[in-house]
């Protein structure tokens, strides 16, 4: 007979298979004993980390601290002081509550315990390692508890190599430091990184405590918003549109001061704004909702950031309604232009602040060809007058005649079978046919043999001008057919392979700036600014930390001249940080994120000179077909399909 084979695990095993669920990174354990800090009352909590939280977590409050037994038992799985009955679960107002953070903890890493009620003379110190309690005495300490976590998973060797770089740690603990900051702005919080004060916040109000957090910049772009309804309240900052960016950072839920993630509800937000927020962009948020415990499930996941709402509906009309009430309040709406003839067409209609500087069609020929002059007669126009309004047809019949000219314009040359010799020789491409042979046939100046001018030299007829589709691609006749270029693709491919080759060179050029201007970041995001500006002096920003969230920006890349410096810093400080892209280097994950910044936007008009520049330019790189997202930036279109299409 053989062997019974189901048993009992040690407690031991038990807890760290726990510790999987509940303590998954520093940034865990982080969370789970500030927020036991919370519970018990304190009005200032102290973190102390160092190397990331590999070496050393300690929280210290001055909470209301624990006697000899209850520090003993707060170590053992389930044991907590927060419920006593089923029923209990259904009137969660603390932060813990299943008894398993410190079990969690002490499993995996090496703790120390110091704690004392303000009516006891003496306190109790215990010391842990892998859930066995080597050391418990009586000491002298102040109220409140201190917990020292040590070496966290040095007896889980794999699950310390799955750890990310001190960076990525560092940011992830940060985040979590910032929730519950937000949570509980009556709470004084401190924050100390390698022995060196890395963030305070004194208590005080909402409002203070979100600009404490994110910067002195966002006190003016915050809307206020306040609801009291039988069913729930809600209150908090919603941002206004000029707030909103192009990631999902800067929006935080909490219901009954706990943090949570919901979809559901972010969609609510999002609908709220209509549309007042540009293409791709999400609103910056910080909401608060009090509701009856007894309507609400937090007893989802150990990480406590999923909640089920007895009735999901109900809360998102009332929340949707409630952000309308507040932006309407702050008179952040459509604005109709009724001067025009047509007031209701929608290329009339302006949205009143929203759209970022970067994506109104800036002028392009220092950011696509160093070289690129104006073409002659062209001229600019100064005290008289836009030149738009310089080139208004002055009758019917004028206007009739320029767009005739235009149309003409637009098929000159197509019909041609032999191309006529180029009046200016182009770019010649030298190997570039021969370091990509899958491009031989799709290079501008080497369509066919045919093409090729009696010299043997590459060349493009200029009879053959490209011309815009839509504002967003690139038709480039070529013989027997044309071809489609993604003109953002495109210019994100340039950049890319140029980045990547300053940064292995020498610094690039810096275009300098009339005035310099200072860079506000939100906290979480200084340490990272810091991170990657050497590699940004290499790109040519003249950049300096100026001290706390300041920066001073003096110049950015002379490729970049004209361009909004400090929106463009933050949007590549954003890219950077999503970029979760493993296999990248950090010079790749860098350059990626400055390409999507700093490319021309789709829907941005390119005279014909601009076109033959970045056409140039694509086919001179050396992978020419692909984006570094992996976009394709051409299609090429033979004359057959389209005859086949009509068959």
């Amino acid at each position: 007979m053989t062997d019974n084979l189901v048993h009992l695990l040690p407690d031991a095993i038990a807890n760290q298979i726990a510790a999987g669920e509940v303590i998954q990174r520093p940034a865990s354990v982080v969370k789970e004993l500030v927020e036991n800090a919370i519970d018990s009352g304190a009005s200032e909590i102290e973190l102390l980390v160092k190397d990331s939280g590999k070496t050393l977590i300690q929280v210290r409050d001055n909470g209301c601290g624990m006697s000899e037994t209850d520090a003993r038992m707060s170590l053992e799985r389930h044991a907590t002081s927060k419920l006593r009955s089923a029923d209990d679960l259904f009137a969660l107002r603390t932060m813990g509550f299943r008894g398993e953070a410190l079990a969690s903890i002490v499993a995996v890493a090496q703790m120390e315990m110091k704690t004392r009620r303000a009516p006891d003379e003496l306190g109790t110190r215990l010391v842990v390692e892998a859930s066995e309690v080597k050391i418990q005495e009586p000491i002298a300490s102040a109220p409140g508890t201190t917990i020292s976590v040590r070496n966290l998973f040095f007896n889980v060797p794999a699950r310390r190599n799955f750890l990310k770089s001190d960076n990525v740690e560092l940011r992830h603990i940060r985040e979590e430091y910032t929730r519950i900051a937000l949570a509980h702005p009556g709470v004084r919080f401190d924050l100390h990184v390698n022995d060196r004060l890395d963030l305070a916040l004194p208590a005080g109000k909402l409002r203070q405590r979100a600009v404490q957090v994110f910067g002195r910049k966002y006190d003016k772009l915050l809307v206020p918003i306040n609801e009291d309804t039988d069913v729930l309240s809600i209150s908090g900052f919603v941002g206004k549109p000029e707030a909103a960016r192009k990631s999902r950072v800067g929006q935080f839920f909490f219901i009954n001061n706990r943090f949570i993630k919901s979809s559901y509800l972010h969609h609510a937000v999002v609908s709220a704004y209509d549309d007042l927020l540009p293409k791709e962009s999400y609103p910056f948020y910080v909401i608060y909702l009090e509701i009856d415990p007894a309507r609400i499930d937090v007893n989802v996941h150990p990480t406590k950031q999923e909640i089920k709402f007895e009735d999901e509906r109900l809360i998102y009309n009332y929340l949707k309604a409630t952000i309308r009430h507040g932006l309407g309040r702050a008179s952040i709406m459509p604005t109709i232009d009724f001067e025009t003839n047509n007031p209701f067409s929608p290329s009339r209609t302006n949205i009143t602040n929203t759209r970022p500087t970067e994506e109104q069609g800036e002028a392009l020929p220092s950011r696509m060809n160093d070289d690129y002059k104006k073409p002659s007669g062209s001229s600019s126009t100064s005290g008289g007058g836009s030149a738009a309004a310089a080139r208004q047809p002055k009758s019917e019949a004028d206007r009739h005649a320029s767009n005739l000219r235009n149309w003409q314009k637009l098929y000159d040359g197509l019909g041609d079978d032999a191309p006529a010799k180029p009046e200016t020789p182009f770019i010649d491409f030298g190997d570039a046919e021969a370091s990509n042979p899958e491009m031989g046939e799709l290079l501008p100046s080497r369509m066919s043999q045919d093409d090729d001018a009696a010299d043997g030299s590459p060349a493009v007829s200029q009879d053959r001008a490209p011309y815009q589709l839509h504002q967003r691609y690139i038709v480039s006749p070529i013989k027997g057919g044309w071809l489609l270029i993604d003109q953002r693709a495109a210019h994100q491919q340039i950049l890319y392979e140029q980045f990547l080759k300053t940064l292995q060179a020498s610094p690039a050029a810096s275009q300098q700036s009339l005035f310099p201007q200072t860079l506000e970041l939100p906290h979480v995001d200084v340490g990272l600014m810091n991170d990657i500006l050497p590699d940004l002096r290499q790109l040519g920003f003249d950049l300096e930390h100026f001290g706390g969230e300041s920066f001073i920006v003096r110049g950015i890349p002379a490729e970049l001249a004209g361009q909004n410096e400090i929106q463009l810093l933050e949007q590549l400080l954003e890219q950077y940080r999503n970029d979760v892209d493993v296999e990248s280097s950090g010079h790749a994950r860098l350059a990626k994120a400055l390409v999507r910044s700093a490319a021309i936007k789709t829907g941005q008009a390119l005279d014909v000179a601009e076109m033959r520049s970045l056409i140039n330019r694509l086919f001179a790189c050396e992978q020419p077909s692909r984006a570094p997202n992996g976009r394709r930036c051409f299609v090429k279109y033979e004359l057959e399909e389209v005859d086949r299409r009509f068959e």
